[in-house]
């Protein structure tokens, strides 16, 4: 497993790290074959994992928190996220701060996710979305200074909302945010233009989320793939998603290396990228930690097939599925 260092916290974490989201909120997932897939993916050099109290209302922080017990003599980084108190996924331009993340919430979630974790200080605390029109009010930062100097949290970030890579950038010319989550992958590379050479300028560490396009760049979705009504993809995959997304799937299939299979090209593109840090994939089963981890072997993408990815690029707009 390859390691980079996690911009100005100095961490040197994995590449690939873990997205624990699939562990709450997604059908299909099965406790003990969850439980190994963490140990083997530690086993396999994982250190880095990003979980939020809104995954299971804290049952994926517990996991965390389950696996950290189990392995005291390693350091495993515990990223987690603050709940927008409204519970809207994401934020829109019209919430005020007040009812998004007030400083008393801030401070009650910050000690929820402690006490779920159980663990005296969170590594990494994120807003689970965000406003750039927040950025110069003082709520937020007097409570994540005083929680930062109560040794509670050791860094910062922001989760960026889906398909608003900019929605951040002047929060982060504050000085006060460490990190930023952002979908980022062959089809969202929106982020190249501007987010990522403010955080390369910054030093803040960057977290690709969502490098399967929540499914689509694994190839395995077709128009009449249909997922249980308790699962949250199928309030995402309604259908004018799901058709564009396999047909811009079925667009790339031409252009994956022989012997790579999507998904594997899905990953080596996003790693492919310096600013990347870490990407954070589900993996809850076995096969998937041994067929991600595998992908951290320090070898980059042929620079063909670097460049034939670009006109792969989807931009889109925030719709009111695309939470």
């Amino acid at each position: 497993m390859q390691k980079r260092r996690f911009g100005r916290t100095g961490w040197e974490i994995s590449e690939v790290g873990y997205g624990m989201w699939g562990l709450a909120g997604w059908t299909g997932s099965d406790r003990k074959e969850t439980d190994d897939s963490l140990n083997l993916a530690v086993e396999s050099g994982v250190n880095f994992f990003d979980t939020a109290w809104g995954y299971g209302e804290g049952l994926s922080e517990r996991i965390l928190g389950e696996l950290i017990k189990r392995y005291p003599d390693r350091k495993l980084y515990a990223a987690t996220k603050i709940p927008p108190k409204n519970r809207q996924w994401p934020s829109r331009p019209e919430f005020a701060l007040k009812d998004v993340f007030p400083a008393d919430y801030i401070v009650e979630y910050t000690e929820k996710s402690l006490q779920n974790l159980g663990t005296e200080q969170i590594d990494l605390l994120q807003f689970h979305v965000w406003e750039d029109a927040w950025a110069e009010e003082d709520e937020w930062k007097e409570a994540i200074q005083k929680l930062t100097k109560e040794g509670k949290v050791a860094a910062w970030g922001i989760s960026i909302n889906r398909w608003e890579p900019n929605n951040a950038l002047k929060t982060l010319e504050t000085g006060l945010i460490d990190a930023v989550q952002v979908i980022y992958n062959i089809f969202d590379q929106a982020p190249e233009d501007l987010l990522f050479p403010l955080c390369r300028k910054l030093d803040i560490g960057v977290i690709a989320r969502v490098p399967f396009d929540e499914g689509t760049l694994t190839g395995t979705l077709t128009k009449e793939t249909t997922f249980p009504a308790d699962d949250w993809r199928a309030t995402y995959f309604v259908p004018e998603n799901l058709n564009t997304s396999v047909d811009h799937a079925e667009a790339l299939r031409p252009d994956i290396p022989a012997g790579m299979t999507m998904a594997e090209l899905a990953l080596r593109f996003i790693l492919n990228n310096p600013d990347v840090h870490t990407t954070i994939p589900g993996m809850r089963r076995l096969a998937n930690v041994r067929a991600n981890v595998a992908v951290s072997d320090g070898v980059k993408l042929d620079a063909a097939v670097a460049e034939k990815m670009k006109a792969h690029r989807w931009d889109r707009q925030p719709t009111k599925w695309s939470q």
